[in-house]
């Protein structure tokens, strides 16, 4: 059960803000060991690697149409409906987000603007296992395609019997993406990251997933590969007050705490009675859960702490810069325009992480362990670069040619100086 502390010195708010310390093993030999298999060896190692982890043979890496189409036929028609809702929420949200500014003439005939292009060719990795995170796809593809990316492809690890979850194939077509390769682990990302002979090599990896797929992320991206943004365990901070209903702390707690073991939920709060009620229904919740075994540990490594007022509570939540923050108080909305570092922010008692990760319309793909401090959630600007134009005509340039030169001087750097002067001599005798 999450451990319960009353009144921490604010001297030991930094020590509570960290992250649990996982007993992991050394993953940096194997997992260099697995990317130069697969750059070296294409297909042939993600085969092995297949067979070695997966325990499934696979010959056609590559997703086919046939795979698609009968996907589509073992949705049911009210699954479908529903993630055709989150579908068109998620779209509406990030197509609003699309922003270029115009031409700026910083001062006479020097104009000055930005361009959105999107990144050219980008991969996502969608996890397997008991989970299927199908809503993953919806949140990485839908704003990847809004961005006009020339090329998105999935890679997500088969099953024992070589086949993809067919809802994450139905919400991949769903949002047009049909280039869909059978690879997990680490073996993906290193086929995301070189190219093999069947999976392309891509510009920028998205997507979450176990320590392996972390760490070959992390590894690539050293090496030049860009990557969405640093991974860690998923975690929710709730902050309650007196007003809100202890059966819906609890459940907020436990559906962060069901995804994995490694999860970590906080809960603060400035109401002993409150912390006492939260903890009971914990309790009475988690026995119906079917995944009580996995939020149980994850509770292990969570912490209940009250506080002495709720802008305390959000002064340590600020610290904390949680993934996921939820305000469920009188004052919730007041309490949210405080906030300075959270990956996303939900206020108010009917205002559950839930329906963030899955419908509501903003993304899920959020900065973990700390990482909100100075890391944005994915968006549409995550899918392109933002490129800088500018254009000076010769009345532009014997404008600011004083300000520029002077400044290339003082540095010593004569050529700068020299690109500027011999412009000015060409418009003296035009």
């Amino acid at each position: 059960m999450m451990e319960n502390i009353l009144y921490p010195p604010k001297d030991t708010w930094s020590g509570l803000c960290k992250r649990p310390l996982l007993d992991i093993p050394n993953l940096d030999k194997p997992v260099r060991t697995i990317l130069q298999r697969v750059k070296a060896e294409g297909d042939k190692a993600i085969r092995e690697y297949s067979k070695q982890f997966d325990r499934v043979d696979i010959f056609d890496i590559k997703v086919t149409p046939e795979e698609l189409e009968e996907a589509a036929g073992l949705i049911p028609e009210k699954l479908k409906k529903a993630i055709t809702t989150a579908k068109q929420n998620i779209e509406k949200f990030h197509r609003a987000h699309i922003c270029e500014t115009g031409v700026i003439e910083t001062m006479p005939g020097v104009k000055c603007w930005r361009k959105n292009i999107p990144v050219d060719k980008v991969g996502l990795y969608i996890p397997g296992g008991s989970a299927p995170l199908f809503s993953t796809v919806l949140m990485l593809s839908i704003p990847a395609k809004i961005a006009g990316c020339r090329r998105v492809i999935i890679c997500t690890p088969p099953d024992a019997g070589g086949k993809i979850n067919p809802l994450v194939l139905y919400a991949a077509g769903l949002t047009g993406i049909t280039e869909i390769y059978k690879a997990g682990g680490a073996q993906a990302i290193a086929a995301m990251a070189y190219g093999t002979e069947t999976i392309p090599k891509v510009d920028k990896i998205f997507g979450p997933g176990n320590q392996y797929v972390t760490k070959a992320k992390e590894t690539v991206q050293s090496e030049g590969v860009t990557i969405d943004m640093p991974a860690g365990p998923s975690e929710v901070l709730v902050i309650a007050d007196k007003s809100a209903d202890p059966a819906f702390v609890a459940s907020d707690l436990l559906s962060q705490a069901e995804h994995g073991p490694d999860s970590q939920v906080v809960f603060l709060t400035d109401d002993r009675e409150l912390m006492v009620k939260v903890k009971d229904e914990i309790e009475s919740q988690l026995q119906q859960l079917p995944r009580k075994s996995i939020a149980g540990h994850s509770l292990l490594n969570s912490l209940a702490i009250l506080l002495a007022d709720k802008y305390e509570c959000l002064e340590f939540s600020n610290k904390y810069a949680p993934e996921h923050l939820i305000i469920n108080t009188k004052d919730a909305g007041v309490l949210a325009e405080k906030v300075i570092n959270a990956g996303s922010v939900f206020i108010g008692r009917y205002s559950c992480e839930s329906a963030g990760d899955y419908a509501s319309g903003p993304n899920h793909t959020l900065p973990t362990n700390g990482f909100a401090k100075t890391f944005s959630g994915v968006s549409v600007d995550s899918f392109v670069k933002k490129v800088t134009f500018q254009e000076l005509s010769g009345e532009g340039l014997a404008g600011i040619a004083p300000a520029v030169e002077a400044m290339a001087e003082a540095e010593n750097l004569a050529g700068h100086k020299n690109a500027v002067s011999i412009r000015l001599k060409n418009i003296g005798n035009v």
